[in-house]
C-alpha cells in the first residue's frame, strides 16, 4: 500500500478553517492515508479486517462486503482530493499533536454511512519518503531551471546588444526591455520568499 502511495500526488484540502495536504491510496485489501498541516504529519493504514471491524462498529444497520465498503470509501475520498466537493458527503477533522481523526458522513444504498480515519504521527522515514525528499528534489530541479533561464536571459541581452551596436532599432518602442540584472533578481527573489514565509 505504501509503495502505491508514493505515486499519488498531494492535494490541498480544507476541513473547516484548517488547511491540510492529503494523499491516499485505496485497494480491495485496505487503504493508507497521509495528512499534514505542514507542522505535523499523521497517517493511517488499515487492512481489510480492521475496516470490517470499524465498519460494523460505526454502521450497525449496514451490511456490505469489505471490498465494496473500501470501494465506496475510495469513491468518497478521491473526488475530495481532486477538488470535487459532494454536497451529500461531509468531512470534519479534529486533531492534536498526538493524533488526528477525520470523520466522514455520507450514504450507501440509501442508508447513512459513517467512517473515522484514526491517524497517528507518521514515522520519520515515512515523512522523509513522502514529503522531505520529494520537496528537496523539486527544489533542486527548480534551482537548476532558474540557473538555465538566467543564463539564457544573459545570452539574449548580449544578442540584443550586438544588434544595437550593428545599428538595429526597435520598430515598437514599447518592446524595449532593461538588461537583466542577475544580482538584483536574486535579492528580490530572496526578499519575496522571506516575506511570504513570515
Amino acid at each position: 500500500l505504501e509503495s502505491s502511495l508514493l505515486t499519488q500526488p498531494w492535494a490541498s484540502v480544507c476541513f473547516g478553517e484548517s488547511a491540510f495536504l492529503v494523499k491516499a491510496s485505496f485497494r480491495d485489501t485496505g487503504y493508507i492515508l497521509l495528512i499534514s498541516d505542514l507542522s505535523s504529519v499523521w497517517y493511517e493504514t488499515a487492512d481489510a479486517e480492521a475496516v470490517r471491524q470499524r465498519s460494523k462498529e460505526l454502521n450497525k444497520r449496514l451490511t456490505v462486503h469489505v471490498s465494496s465498503f473500501l470501494h465506496r470509501l475510495r469513491n468518497l475520498v478521491c473526488p475530495l482530493l481532486a477538488g470535487q466537493l459532494d454536497t451529500a458527503t461531509s468531512f470534519s477533522c479534529h486533531h492534536t499533536a498526538r493524533d488526528l481523526r477525520l470523520h466522514l458522513k455520507s450514504d450507501l444504498s440509501g442508508l447513512p454511512l459513517y467512517w473515522d480515519f484514526h491517524c497517528c504521527p507518521a514515522p520519520v522515514d515515512m515523512v522523509s519518503r513522502h514529503l522531505v525528499r520529494p520537496l528537496i528534489r523539486m527544489s533542486l530541479a527548480l534551482q537548476y531551471q532558474v540557473q538555465e533561464l538566467t543564463n539564457l536571459l544573459i545570452q539574449k541581452d548580449a544578442e540584443i546588444e550586438d544588434y544595437r551596436e550593428s545599428g538595429a532599432t526597435l520598430s515598437r518602442d514599447r518592446l524595449r526591455t532593461e538588461p537583466f540584472q542577475k544580482e538584483m533578481f536574486q535579492q528580490n527573489f530572496v526578499a519575496e520568499v522571506r516575506s511570504s514565509a513570515s
